[in-house]
């Protein structure tokens, strides 16, 4: 009897768990037992491995196998365990020598003829295989680039169970130089010169470019409503190397990561179909839930075109995460909890008909109604920022009159940088980046504020039309349009604009 050992891991939400793989060869009729939970992937492996271990001029044991995959009460997912358990296999049946696995991760998909194929995940398992104190990562070629985004532990590349074991032998090398990942770039094509005459709207997706803050952008078709919402993103500074690990893993889970160039450093942008459901949007699934959209745009901006036309349970899913930044779903096998801390921006026209002009729409005053009933008023009050494009008279072909986004990112910057410096000076805001993160007890009582600049506050909470939400969120962006214009701390001609921006005036 003889016992092999090597390392794993399963994703459990975006993040990663190790599983310790152990591989008993005794004597009995011959056969495979895989034991630990495993999902249908992972039992299907067994004869994926087997083929692929023949195929590469190896042996397999003769006796009885048993693969167990411990914690054996964690749910084993996917088909990332096939390399770990081939070598567990052939270690324990003395094929290969098993000290060159010692406190080494295995990952990949074995085919027949033994190539190891690329899997989803591979940025948050090396992140848990490091975290746990292994050495060594080993994942396919194709993922490498992926896995050196990880420092803290050795990575290295495997194209197939030949070039594996020859490895272990002394006799071949792995895969160890990836390209380097491409400079960032942040032309994206997308100019804001290219929106005339909505002036207004231009300031408000400025202001919700340097404070973060959740925009509705609201007009008849054809006005600028999307133009503006796609240029948001190219305002947006990149992405810090926490962020960017952060989105990165979200999107290796996902698979949808490049092969060249895995790492995200630019805000992601989402946009899902308004006729997406709420497990879409938010996360959700049977048994085990995945993430949604919500959770892709982490550190980016999710964008709902027509969110007029989207469910309003499905809009009203969005009410936690956005005052949270998480998304929590509980499942049979546990409560899943996915980062969405996103900048939401919607789009919607006025009616059905979506005609420019009031006069001419054809809309009866019941289905105007019922067309924004999905917009409800708690999601409302959470949103920062309401505009409206108006139809444009004239200027539409004129050349070079409007600001483009490098000018308006500047100051954009400018406004980011002075909020991060007096946030992370103050306590009780730990991990705010943007106005839009900061604790509404934080703006209420950081020193430096004008109290006359409160007036026009005060004045909205006592005739109700500001509920205490809205004046934090009015107060966030009063100190948005600060930052944008130099000032240390919002007056009361911010604090006016804000309410104006908020379309309480």
């Amino acid at each position: 009897m003889a016992l092999g050992r090597t390392w794993a891991v399963t994703l459990s939400g975006i993040g990663g768990q190790l599983v310790e793989v152990e591989a008993d060869v005794g004597r009995g009729l011959p056969g495979v037992s895989i034991v630990g939970m495993g999902d249908g992937a992972v039992m299907q492996s067994r004869e994926r491995m087997r083929a692929a271990v023949v195929n590469s001029g190896l042996s397999w044991p003769r006796g009885k196998v048993v693969l167990s995959l411990s914690p054996a009460a964690l749910p084993k997912r996917g088909s990332g365990f096939d390399l770990a358990l081939a070598i567990g296999a052939l270690t324990a049946s003395d094929e290969l020598p098993a000290e060159g696995f010692e406190g080494t991760l295995l990952i990949g998909e074995l085919a027949l003829d033994g190539r190891v194929r690329p899997v989803r995940g591979v940025l948050p398992a090396v992140l848990a295989a490091r975290d746990a104190g292994l050495r060594r990562a080993i994942v396919p070629a194709e993922n490498l680039a992926e896995a050196r985004l990880v420092g803290g532990i050795d990575t290295a590349g495997v194209e197939s169970l030949a070039m594996l074991a020859a490895w272990s032998r002394g006799s071949g090398d792995l895969i160890t130089e990836a390209p380097d990942p491409a400079a960032a770039c942040t032309d994206d094509g997308m100019d804001l010169a290219e929106v005339h005459g909505q002036d207004d709207c231009r300031r408000a997706v400025e202001v919700a470019a340097a404070g973060g803050h959740a925009l509705l952008l609201q007009g008849a078709p054809g006005t600028g409503k999307t133009m503006l919402a796609r240029r948001l993103p190219g305002l947006l500074p990149d992405l810090g190397e926490r962020e960017a690990l952060e989105a990165t893993a979200i999107h290796s889970v996902m698979g949808r990561l490049s092969d060249h160039d895995p790492l995200l450093r630019r805000p992601p942008f989402v946009a899902p179909h308004h006729t997406a459901s709420a497990a879409a949007l938010v996360g959700g699934g049977n048994n085990t839930a995945k993430p949604g959209a919500a959770t892709l745009a982490h550190r980016g901006v999710l964008f709902l075109d027509e969110c007029a036309e989207f469910s309003g349970r499905v809009l009203d899913s969005l009410r936690t995460p956005l005052e949270d930044g998480e998304v929590r779903i509980a499942r049979r096998d546990g409560v899943s909890v996915f980062p969405a801390r996103f900048q939401l921006v919607m789009a919607a026209n006025d009616c059905p008909c979506g005609s420019p002009r009031p006069s001419e729409c054809s809309c009866t005053p019941d289905a105007r109604r019922r067309y924004g009933r999905s917009l409800t008023g708690p999601l409302r009050d959470r949103l920062d920022i309401l505009s409206r494009t108006l139809p444009l008279g004239s200027g539409l072909f004129a050349v070079g009159e409007e600001e483009d986004t490098a000018v308006v990112r500047a100051r954009v910057a400018t406004a980011r940088a002075a909020a991060a410096e007096r946030w992370a000076a103050c306590p009780g805001t730990a991990g705010a980046r943007t106005n839009a993160d900061v604790p509404g007890r934080v703006l209420r009582t950081v020193r430096g504020l004008d109290p006359r600049a409160l007036r026009p506050l005060n004045r909205s909470l006592a005739l109700g039309v500001l509920s205490p939400r809205g004046v934090d969120r009015c107060l966030r962006l009063a100190w948005t349009i600060a930052d944008l214009d130099g000032a240390g701390a919002p007056g009361e001609a911010h604090v006016s604009e804000a309410l104006v921006l908020r379309g309480e005036e």
